[in-house]
């Protein structure tokens, strides 16, 4: 006759295969959670980057204008008043820079309007990558170091994904904080880096191509 297997030793095995089977099913359960998330988040940086981009073309226009009225700026400046048939109007060279200076502060308000605009931006990708970031703390236990950095030939780890989400945002705040200090220092005391200006604005935009958001999208469309 073969021995039965202790009643207590079978509700051993049980009570293992059931915990085995809670525990892939919590972590079945927090990975579809951040995947879900990370779509969400995904397709509202398409929008804030549509509206980023729409506000960095705007800049074009704007600088272009302000570079040219730098060069009249200066020509103003240069030009030999007096000896010419409007030297008999002494006031007309003050009158003139003070129309072109107002002309300047105009477009420079409304390139600040402009950065406000990018400051949004920035502002809700921030805002998106913590709510990404709140609900992986919050699913962490039942994810699991191993399925975390789990990465196989044609999907990204969940721990590659985090950090392009990070990579994004480093993008928008770091890209941001350049332009604002590049606003900060446009003067009319300094005619020169003035008209300079659109050359030193292609250079901020070399330094920030879109791979970064490319290369994020890419992953988590792959995740």
């Amino acid at each position: 006759m073969r021995a039965m297997r202790p009643i207590r030793a079978r509700r051993v095995v049980m009570t293992h295969k059931t915990a085995t089977a809670s525990g892939l099913a919590a972590n079945m359960a927090a990975m579809v959670a951040m995947a879900a998330e990370l779509r969400v988040w995904a397709a509202s940086v398409r929008r804030w980057d549509e509206a980023w981009r729409a506000s960095i073309a705007a800049f074009n226009p704007l600088l272009a204008s302000l570079a040219g009225l730098a060069a009249q700026m200066r020509a103003t400046q240069r030009l030999e008043w007096g000896g010419t048939p409007l030297g008999a109007y002494s006031e007309l060279k003050e009158r003139l820079w003070r129309k072109q200076r107002g002309a300047a502060e105009a477009l420079m308000e409304e390139m600040n309007e402009r950065r406000e605009e990018l400051h949004a931006v920035r502002d809700a990708v921030g805002a998106g990558l913590a709510a990404v970031m709140r609900l992986y703390e919050e699913q962490v236990a039942e994810l699991g170091l191993t399925e975390v950095l789990r990465r196989e030939p044609s999907r990204p780890s969940l721990a590659d994904v985090l950090e392009g989400l990070q990579d994004v945002e480093r993008y928008y705040r770091y890209m941001y904080l350049e332009i604002k200090q590049f606003l900060l220092l446009i003067s009319c005391d300094s005619l020169a880096d003035m008209e300079a200006l659109p050359q030193t604005w292609e250079g901020i935009l070399e330094r920030y191509g879109e791979d970064t958001i490319q290369d994020a999208f890419l992953k988590i469309s792959l995740f």
